[in-house]
């Protein structure tokens, strides 16, 4: 099997690292998370230049119809610069949604403008007691004349406080951990009865709670078929796991450089810790473990667009789990061979362990994925 990329995708990939290593830089992020949506407008607005904010979607709307592997290499960089902006949030969750699930005329509404960097959207998924099951929903839409009225609360929307359109999770009918019942909606961020909490997350993002309270929407805010978003939900959440797992890898052979580099400059007893045999075994361990963590996002890049959903489901358990147990090697290890500096705010590696333990926590943590792959 041929694993070289195309010449599209080696354009791409030249962009987006060299994007990154110009305007990432560490003391960069932490100007751009001061701004008041926690990421740069400027970069983001290169972003769509680029048209990586369109890469996902069809041209007609836009994009350049890219698939798993375009994503893939777009987040694997991301992950090399923590990059803050809403690409998850805004392109692969909500873009990738209304790509999916939406009407003509809802395409053509959202689409471009989120090509363009004017719209962005943010996924209000989750809730208090729902946890890692996509199918535990209390938020309802209960019909009202020709519309829904909307009421509950969405908890860690990734991106909530910037977004200028939510797609809502509802029930529309049956029990709580009913996966029939559950449907889309779209809902301004400026419609009466939405409140929006934003708050930094420990890895330098931003999220927010979201509160509807007797929201009206009209019947064009329905996304997708009534009583029927689950499937549409699943498989864009594991396209969303799919890019999680590319951007890891990029933290990975980030902190691996970062640490492979101090044990070579750092001395003790006059020589570089690195010429230390103990040492050197655990940045093999490093390296393989990150290696491994590659190739099951490879795996996962190619699965996800399969049309065999249990095909799908086990690729990206396993590669979920793999990040998951490969991430916590390399960030602890990192962490243990940089010594003291590892663990202070001023050092970028902290930084980067702290995305990767966020990244393992999204969408359904090591066990949870342990747990779901003998189950397709």
């Amino acid at each position: 099997m041929d694993f070289d990329y195309s010449e599209e995708q080696r354009l791409l990939d030249e962009t987006v690292r060299r994007l990154v290593k110009d305007e990432y830089g560490f003391a960069e992020r932490k100007i751009y998370m001061a701004e008041p949506q926690g990421f740069s407008a400027a970069r983001w607005g290169q972003f769509a230049e680029l048209g990586l904010l369109g890469l996902p979607f069809a041209e007609e709307h836009g994009g350049f119809s890219g698939g798993g592997i375009e994503t893939m290499i777009v987040m694997e960089a991301f992950g090399r610069g923590l990059v803050l902006e809403p690409y998850l949030a805004s392109v692969v969750l909500g873009g990738g949604l209304v790509a999916l699930a939406g009407t003509d005329a809802q395409k053509k509404a959202i689409l471009p403008a989120v090509a363009e960097g004017k719209l962005m959207l943010a996924f209000a998924q989750a809730e208090r007691r729902s946890r890692y099951d996509l199918d535990h929903v209390e938020t309802s839409a209960k019909k009202d004349g020709a519309g829904f009225v909307l009421n509950g609360q969405k908890s860690i929307v990734l991106h909530g406080g910037g977004a200028h359109e939510f797609v809502v999770v509802a029930r529309t009918a049956g029990d709580t951990q009913n996966a029939k019942g559950i449907s889309l909606f779209l809902v301004d961020r400026g419609a009466k009865g939405v409140s929006v909490r934003d708050y930094p997350t420990v890895d330098g993002l931003r999220a927010a709670d979201v509160t509807f309270s007797n929201v009206a929407i009209g019947a064009d805010a329905l996304l997708g078929p009534l009583d029927g978003a689950a499937p549409i939900i699943g498989y864009t959440v594991d396209r969303a796991i799919s890019a999680l797992c590319a951007e890891a890898v990029g933290i990975m052979e980030t902190l691996n450089a970062m640490t492979l580099d101090y044990i070579k400059t750092r001395k003790q007893f006059g020589v570089s810790i690195g010429s230390f045999q103990v040492l050197q075994h655990r940045m093999v361990d490093m390296t393989i473990a990150a290696e491994q963590a590659k190739s099951m996002a490879i795996l996962a890049a190619m699965s996800v667009d399969t049309p065999d959903a249990a095909q799908r489901r086990r690729a990206i358990s396993a590669a979920k789990v793999q990040i998951g147990l490969s991430g916590r090697l390399v960030g602890q290890e990192a962490i243990q061979l940089h010594g003291g500096i590892g663990m202070t705010e001023e050092y970028a590696a902290g930084h980067y362990f702290k995305r990767l333990a966020t990244i393992e926590k999204t969408f359904g943590d090591t066990d949870y994925h342990l747990d779901r792959f003998p189950a397709f």
